[in-house]
């Protein structure tokens, strides 16, 4: 009696993994054809894994190795759902095509029968479509009880796309009745594409699963695909019988155990389904399994204990509760609560005491590795985190003032209303950042110098420092250029101020400054302009530090701005001072011009900025391309020189152009020119016109400083990419 047991429950065993091996297919059969499931009541390889031979299918070989499934003579499997009842097959389109002259060059009228089976194509899921610009499509069926026809017309091209209405202009739509077995779609033109033929050579007609169909997958001068199909879906039954004639015929009966029958939607007869509770191939004997309820919690709920039962599952609720665990238990056990919420409340004490220590030792491990140890001593004056906080209003979007790839810059008041502007890098690569912001404290503690912002202080007890800077309140050179509102450029006077205060910077930068410091990104966005319009050269993020003896830095990767760059340097990788002085070169151009350096100039040809200055001196159109007047015929003198000055920046060959030194000792003596000149009219006016204000004067004086106020970060790329 025992060993009776043990081989019942060994041959239960064995039933229930030859089940989950392949619970869709009958014991011995084949699961697949290529990419497709074939699941019973279908079958393949032998007749009897098919319920009968209208479900019996072919799966053949192709030339390439592969094996296709194939529903009927000519039509390929794609995919066959048990709960749907549905075949997705392959079905081919229908098409004609002409020659520009409207002689017909390739016609094909599409035809399909599904035959007297259980299947029929789906009115819900297929649409009939055509697609053209001379195009008459009809569809019947067999006997020619059911026709439809739509007729798609239009003079120009349309642009095809998933969303198209298909009105008839550039494709039509029409949908078939239930009940269908056979198609035959066919396809014309009205005058033979001849109108149209440029753009629409050919017309198209299919039927085709409306959740596939992508009328951009059909552009109006698409031309046909040897055997080219559509999705079509078919619809099938088990028996073509009403589920209370069929159930009284065990025999014949689909449906396995643990199943309900169910009449079709189309009305062409039954279709099974497991019971709730239970899953799998309800057209097998045995194919519906029990479902375990209880290791699916989301999709059964239980807020109590659960126990699977058959078909069902039990959901108690816990000790001390009481209710439908299936819906939500009631009231709460004394002795949970209490051990829950002591747990609760020790936990967040030991968190709370851990994360202030741990954030204790990470501050004071930042400011170690940070150099604050060495800093603290020296003149750089180290914020605290609350000074920064307090001064940002814990940096509030309010007061960001600038962003690039580097990160933020907020603005922030001191505790002794001293205005800064505090740079904070983003949260992304922590190390690089670190690098980098650990090399500009390095290179900006170095320098002082009035035509550079100054950086004020510190914070370290973060894993990348926080810098903070001087504010400076009229914003970026850049802005006021391009900017046609601002005034502070109208003047010539002006414009060659700060050009000079700039070079002077950057000669300070690479003659005067110990070490000697190659900026690295000189652009009109890194020149600032302080409360009386003086330039400040800042953003040292790319700056290289030279040891003497040194006169070129082999850069690892390429950085500045394109536009900017020196070309040796692109091609090299040598950066050297003349890099700086080709950069400065740009900017010279961009305060004559008015142009950036990556945008379409005044030719209209994009990344021609260079070639289109150099052009317009090479033909003595100088002052044809200026971006302001010039107000008499010294500072036409001056406007010259400074063009020859900024084409010899912009020699191609880096030792053929001057050192900063020379470009600022050149543009100091064309300044005190101009300042000597404007003395001189000013003298002159007042002497003429008895005390008039100076017109020349109102031309060429900066702005009052109680103009509004724009304020930019030191590294805001607004118009161009950065490396």
């Amino acid at each position: 009696m025992i060993l009776q047991r043990w081989v019942f429950l060994l041959m239960m065993l064995l039933l229930v993994a030859a089940t989950t091996a392949n619970p869709d297919v009958r014991d011995g059969c084949q699961e697949r054809c290529g990419d497709v499931i074939v699941p019973y009541p279908f079958g393949i390889g032998e007749r009897r894994c098919a319920m009968n031979e209208n479900f019996f299918l072919d799966c053949n070989s192709t030339d390439d190795g592969h094996h296709e499934l194939w529903f009927g003579e000519n039509m390929p499997a794609r995919n066959i759902s048990l709960l749907n009842g549905t075949v997705t097959a392959g079905v081919y389109i229908s098409f004609d095509c002409y020659h520009k002259s409207g002689l017909q060059d390739r016609l094909f009228n599409s035809y399909m029968i599904l035959g007297s089976g259980p299947f029929t194509f789906s009115d819900s899921r297929n649409m009939f479509t055509a697609v053209g610009c001379d195009t008459v499509a009809t569809v019947t069926n067999e006997e020619v009880t059911f026709g439809a026809a739509c007729l798609s017309l239009c003079t120009r091209n349309v642009t095809m796309s998933k969303n198209n209405s298909c009105s008839g202009s550039g494709c039509c739509q029409t949908s078939i009745p239930k009940g269908l077995k056979s198609l035959n779609i066919t396809i014309q033109s009205t005058d033979n594409h001849k109108n149209v033929s440029e753009f629409n050579p050919c017309g198209f007609a299919f039927l085709e699963d409306k959740d596939s169909l992508d009328l951009s997958d059909w552009p109006l001068s698409r031309t046909p695909t040897d055997f080219e199909t559509s999705n079509v879906v078919i619809e099938w039954v088990a028996q073509t019988e009403k589920c209370e004639k069929a159930q009284a015929n065990k025999s014949s009966y689909a449906c396995g155990i643990n199943t309900n029958c169910y009449y079709s939607d189309n009305g062409q007869g039954y279709r099974c389904a497991c019971n709730a509770g239970f899953e799998g191939n309800p057209y097998l004997e045995q194919g519906c399994q029990d479902i375990d309820e209880c290791k699916d919690p989301k999709k059964y709920t239980c807020h109590g204990k659960c126990h699977n039962t058959i078909g069902d599952y039990e959901c108690k609720c816990s000790l001390g509760m009481h209710g439908d665990g299936k819906i939500g238990c009631q009231g709460f056990a004394i002795t949970t609560i209490i051990a829950v919420v002591g747990a609760i409340v020790s936990l967040v004490i030991i968190c709370l005491l851990l994360f202030m220590i741990l954030s204790k030792r990470r501050k004071d491990k930042n400011f170690r590795e940070n150099g604050g140890t060495v800093l603290k001593h020296q003149r750089v004056r180290i914020f605290s985190e609350a000074e920064l906080t307090k001064a940002t209003n814990n940096y509030d979007d309010d007061k960001k003032i600038g962003e690039g790839g580097f990160g933020s810059v907020y603005k922030g008041i001191l505790a002794d209303n001293t205005v800064v502007a505090v740079k904070k890098s983003k949260g992304v690569d922590k190390a690089q950042m670190n690098e980098d912001f650990q090399h500009e404290i390095c290179v900006v503690s170095q320098v002082n110098h009035k035509n550079v912002v100054k950086l004020l202080g510190l914070f370290l007890e973060t894993k990348v420092p926080l810098l903070v800077y001087e504010f400076i309140s009229n914003g970026t050179l850049f802005k006021h250029i391009h900017d046609k509102r601002s005034q502070v450029l109208a003047s010539w006077s002006n414009r060659l101020r700060i050009a000079s205060e700039a070079a002077l910077a950057l000669d300070y930068l690479h003659s005067l400054a110990d070490p000697p410091v190659i900026h690295g990104d000189v652009k009109s966005v890194n020149i600032l302009l302080d409360d009386n319009y003086t330039a400040k050269v800042a953003d040292f993020g790319a700056s290289v530090l030279i040891s003497p003896g040194q006169t070129n830095i082999l850069a690892t990767k390429i950085q500045g701005t394109f536009g900017y760059l020196d070309p040796e340097y692109l091609l090299t990788g040598n950066l050297t001072e003349k890099s700086d002085v080709y950069s400065f070169g740009v900017v010279l151009v961009e305060l004559l011009t008015g142009e950036k350096p990556n945008s379409n100039a005044k030719s209209g040809n994009k990344r021609n900025f260079i070639q289109y200055f150099n052009s317009a001196l090479e033909n003595n159109d100088l002052f044809g391309i200026l971006d302001f007047q010039a107000a008499d015929e010294a500072e036409m003198d001056e406007i010259e020189a400074v063009a020859e000055l900024a084409k010899r920046c912009l020699n191609s060959i880096g030792v053929n152009r001057p050192s900063m030194k020379e470009v600022s000792e050149e543009l100091a003596k064309l300044k005190a020119l101009n300042q000597k000149s404007w003395a001189q009219q000013n003298s002159d006016e007042t002497e003429h016109l008895l005390g008039e204000p100076s017109q020349s004067f109102r031309n060429n004086a900066s702005p009052p400083t109680s103009q509004s106020q724009t304020v930019i970060s030191f590294e805001i790329e607004n118009y161009t990419d950065s490396i």
